[in-house]
């Protein structure tokens, strides 16, 4: 086996690598961003390597990731599963894999108090590829703090030139919650099936419209943006509608200063019927967690100048059209097109706020035809 040096060109997607005495950790947020930050659950959100993968072009049969995980354990709610490794060879979903041992960081979800228990890199191995020259692509874990090791293979490997970057700022939807691997979060789907390099900066919970945020989206280079509100606004209940306009105006003006022609998408929140008409903050269900279900509820009162889907999308659409008149690159998505009430009956969103895998695959699709100009079904 070759040692592969881990270098930036061979790390898709990540903002920044951070050196550490034992490898590297990629980062969605640059260190200006996360000085700026004052959120452990957006410092954890940013570390976890959604829509990072490691791409090269390679004759080796043998391929071998070494990492350290940090796996979260909530008290009170079931174990998540072991983070997905998923292999793509030419940009087919081939394999997948998980490592063993790492770190456990326990999470009060009540007073946001954690503790982490220290332990061991592990390996995930894909063999049985052939001795053809392949473009090989593996994404981390969309949902488990990764530390990069080493990457050894049985041939040499080489940096694939970059392609036409999507660069693409959402909540936990886009971050992958309740999608099945990293490879099948819908902003992984859509990238793939245009043929696109994603740079996907959705953040659990943390699109909230941060002036820091809209900054790392100026600063990074892409050949179109798109950028998902809302529904992190709602059921933080941040603020208020006399707030919110002028934040966006704001946050889309930062863009603009460092993309003043890329194409760019704002794309209101999917359908959930929980803040459709309901505003925040949004709960868990405590009786579900009793039962070990994790459910959603909105617990919001209406008021004046609060938020909901319903008037976020209102105020979204009159936004962009009122910066269309001088910005003809801009263009607005209604995210019910993306998932709508018809598909909500189809297929409901299983804890009442994130979409099933199936779910994230048909939103992946349409948004890959709607917007990247891809004509899959």
């Amino acid at each position: 086996m070759i040692d592969i040096p881990l270098t930036a060109e061979l790390v898709r997607g990540a903002l920044e690598l951070e050196r550490t005495e034992r490898g590297l950790v990629p980062h969605r947020l640059p260190a200006r961003a996360r000085a700026q930050n004052s959120d452990p659950r957006l410092a954890m959100a940013e570390a976890q390597p959604a829509g990072v993968r490691l791409r090269f072009r390679t004759r080796a049969d043998v391929v071998e990731l070494e990492t350290l995980r940090t796996k979260q354990v909530y008290a009170g709610a079931p174990p998540r599963p072991d983070g997905v490794y998923d292999l793509l060879v030419d940009g087919a979903l081939t394999a997948q894999a998980s490592v063993s041992g790492g770190n456990t960081l326990d999470v009060d979800m009540v007073t946001g108090a954690s503790s982490l228990t220290a332990g061991s890199p592990g390996v995930v191995r894909f063999a049985g590829l052939g001795g053809q020259l392949k473009d090989v692509q593996i994404w981390l874990p969309h949902n488990e703090l990764t530390e990069l090791v080493a990457l050894r293979a049985d041939a040499p490997v080489e940096a694939v030139p970059a392609g036409r970057v999507w660069l693409h700022h959402g909540s936990s939807i886009s971050q992958g919650s309740n999608a099945a691997s990293p490879a099948t979060t819908w902003p992984a789907l859509a990238a793939t099936a245009a043929g696109v390099d994603l740079v996907n900066l959705g953040f659990s919970g943390q699109a909230l419209l941060d002036p820091f945020t809209a900054r790392a989206l100026r600063d990074t280079h892409a050949d179109l943006i798109s950028v998902k509100l809302g529904i992190n606004v709602v059921n933080a209940d941040l603020m208020r509608l006399r707030a919110f306009g002028p934040a966006v105006h704001g946050f889309l003006d930062t863009i603009r200063d460092g993309h003043p022609d890329t194409p760019l998408v704002v794309v209101s929140p999917l359908y959930c019927p929980i803040h459709e008409q309901t505003p925040g903050p949004g709960d868990f269900d405590h009786e579900a967690l009793a039962r070990g279900e994790v459910r959603f509820v909105a617990t919001g009162l209406p008021g004046p100048g609060k938020l909901t889907l319903e008037v976020i999308r209102d105020e979204l659409a009159r936004i962009t059209a009122q910066r269309q008149a001088s910005d003809p690159h801009l263009s607005y998505l209604d995210g019910r097109s993306l998932y709508g009430p018809e598909d909500f009956a189809e297929l409901p969103l299983p804890d009442d706020l994130h979409p099933s895998p199936a779910a994230h695959r048909r939103i992946g699709a349409r948004f890959a035809s709607l917007v990247l100009d891809f004509k899959g079904a």
